[in-house]
Parts: structure tokens; sequence; C-alpha cells
């Protein structure tokens, strides 16, 4: 779980192969691609660098210290892992469709394994002082889970129309997405976001490629873009700082996200994926339902094995 500096061809191919997983995780509705980050150990040094874009960065970049402006915001980690999220969104998009269409249950058994057991090792990161301290770490976890359920079950919002409104949503999608166990896509979905934000991106790709350049479909993709870089920055920042000044109350709360994100991914519901969540007890005790089990333990205890290994070394 801990944040490693290679800056080794190696070390960028790992972070590229981590940002695949990312960029994997969020364009599914109710898996978070910072819970990836937490998981593959990266999540404190992405709000690092994310956190430098400010005024240190901005006077050497504009006084032509390059190099330097390049360390404070850690630009080849940034590059690799954003080519890597790129990559894992184009390419597992329609495989993770696929499974999620035709394999939904089994799934979303593996994201259920995968989740809960690093809701686990978050949870083992809160070091709190015995008394008060850990009581009140065990309420904010208790606190985060609940509303994490809650805004994983909610209706979705009417959209509005405007460019406004479309940067709005990017930059509360992308808090959301480095909020472990808060879905950046969910968050679109409930916002009324996502199935026209997604279908701009797909017309206004396939169009470019036949040759037409769509300026309205442009126009709304960089604006949802600028809303994404603005609520990055920013919340990033605030992120790092409560992770500097309040280590373990933050972690209690991320943990409870992530376990209050659960009921989100249970595999057996009586609703569609892009639907209010209603998990609900399997319908027969039979060899599909322990199919889902045995995925979702195997999962679980993959991560397990991982990060005991990792520990290791």
């Amino acid at each position: 779980m801990r944040d490693r500096h290679d800056h080794s061809f190696t070390g960028d191919g790992r972070t590229y192969l981590s940002g695949i997983l990312m960029g994997a995780a969020d364009i599914v509705p109710g898996v978070s691609g910072g819970t990836v980050a937490l998981l593959l150990g990266i999540y404190q040094r992405l709000l690092n660098a994310i956190a430098g874009i400010g005024p240190k960065f901005v006077v050497a970049f504009a006084t032509g210290r390059w190099r330097e402006a390049a360390t404070i915001i850690d630009l080849r980690f940034l590059l690799a892992l954003a080519a890597g999220i790129a990559t894992g969104i184009i390419a597992l998009a329609h495989l993770l469709d696929a499974l999620l269409a035709d394999h939904t249950e089994l799934t979303m058994a593996v994201f259920f394994g995968l989740i809960a057991a690093s809701g686990i090792l978050v949870a083992r990161l809160v070091n709190a002082q015995p008394g008060y301290q850990t009581t009140l770490c065990y309420a904010l976890g208790v606190a985060a889970a609940v509303f994490a359920a809650y805004i994983v079950t909610t209706d979705a919002v009417a959209p509005r129309l405007g460019y406004g409104y479309i940067f709005v949503c990017g930059a509360i999608a992308i808090c959301a997405m480095i909020l472990p166990g808060i879905s950046g896509a969910y968050i679109l979905l409930l916002l009324g976001m996502y199935q026209q934000i997604t279908h701009t991106l797909k017309e206004f790709v396939s169009r470019l490629l036949h040759g037409e350049f769509m300026s309205d479909m442009a126009i709304t993709i960089v604006v949802f873009v600028a809303g994404c870089a603005t609520g990055l920055i920013l919340f990033s920042r605030f992120l790092k700082w409560l992770l500097a000044t309040a280590p373990s109350k933050t972690m209690a709360v991320l943990a409870g996200f992530m376990m209050g994100s659960l009921v989100k991914v249970w595999p057996f519901q009586n609703s569609a994926l892009d639907e209010p969540a209603q998990p609900i007890a399997p319908t027969a005790l039979d060899s599909h339902t322990f199919a889902c089990l045995g995925l979702a333990i195997g999962a679980g205890a993959l991560v397990l094995v991982v990060d005991w290994l990792a520990r290791r070394r």
C-alpha cells in the first residue's frame, strides 16, 4: 500500500498498467478508479502530483525552468498514468460492456470481492489512538458508508441544458473518481449526463476517424474536460491536506466510502446497472450462485495475497 517513486522504464510500465486498470474501473458505474489507485499503492503519489499544479509550478513553467516544473508535478508519473487510463478506457470499454451485458452477476461478483478486500486494507491504515479517537474513526467510517450507500442507490436527477451544467458535472464526477468507493461514472448517471457524455465521446471519435469534425461535440468535450481539470486540481489539494492533517480519520472515511459502495456492486440485483441499486438475496443456491460467491471470494483473496506479498518485499 506504500507509494513507490520508481522513475525507471520498468516503473513507467507498472504505472502504465496501473492506469489501464484505473481507466477500466472508471468507465463502470459503481466502480471507482480511486479504489484501484489505493489498491495498487499509487493513491498518495497521484494526489501529490495533481496537488503540485499550483503557484510554484506556474512560476517555474513561466520562467522556463521546465525540468523543475516537471519535477513539481511528477510529470513522468502523470504522463504514464494518463496514457494507461486512456488505453484502459478505449481498449477495455467494449470488453467490460460485453461482460456486464452477458455475465452481469459474475462480473459484479469480481468487483464486489476486489472492493471489499480493498476496503479492509484501507481500514487497516487507520492508526488512531485508543479511546475517543478510535471511536470517532469508527463513527466517521460508518457515516461515510451510509452516505456512499445512499448516493449509489439514489434516483438520477433530470439533466439541465447548457455548457455550464456540463462543466459542473465534470467537476463533480472527477472528484468522485479519485474518491475510493464512489464511482465518477455513476455520479454522471445520477446527474443525468452519463449517456450524453459517453455518446458524445464515441460519436466524436467515430466521425473524426471518418474525416468529419463536429464542432458542437468538440465544444462539449472541451467544456467537460475543463470541468474535470478544475475539480481535480482543487479537490486533490483538499484531500491531500486531509491526509496530512488527519490521516486516520481520512482513511476511515475512505474505507467507509468503499464499504458503502458494495451495495451497488452486490452481484444479485433486481434492477439494471444504470438504475438505482436494489440488492436482493440469491433466488436459489445453484451452481451460478456458488460461481458468483467463488469469484467474489477469489478476487478478494487475490487482493489480500498481493498486499501480503508487497508488504513482505
